[in-house]
């Protein structure tokens, strides 16, 4: 339905794809695709590094060690 409505929005078939080229992402979901990220995948599709979770759903040490640069929203950046 938005699609007809929202002509301007590239739409993607998957999170993977939605990172593709991307230099930041933000996480605005909590829907399972986004819960459940490959990170060592979404890593090779980002040329950037940056994740911005407004849900809270990921855990800093590990996006760090996988690295991002990480801040969930209300919780903190993670450490440089």
């Amino acid at each position: 339905m938005s699609r007809k409505e929202l002509l301007d929005i590239e739409y993607c078939d998957d999170p993977y794809e939605c990172a593709r080229d991307a230099d930041i992402m933000v996480i605005v979901t909590e829907w399972a695709q986004f819960r459940a990220l490959n990170l060592a995948r979404l890593k090779k599709e980002m040329p950037g590094s940056i994740v911005i979770d407004l849900r809270n759903i990921y855990n800093p040490h590990e996006m760090k060690v996988c690295g991002f640069t990480y801040e969930g929203i209300g919780r903190g950046a993670s450490a440089p």
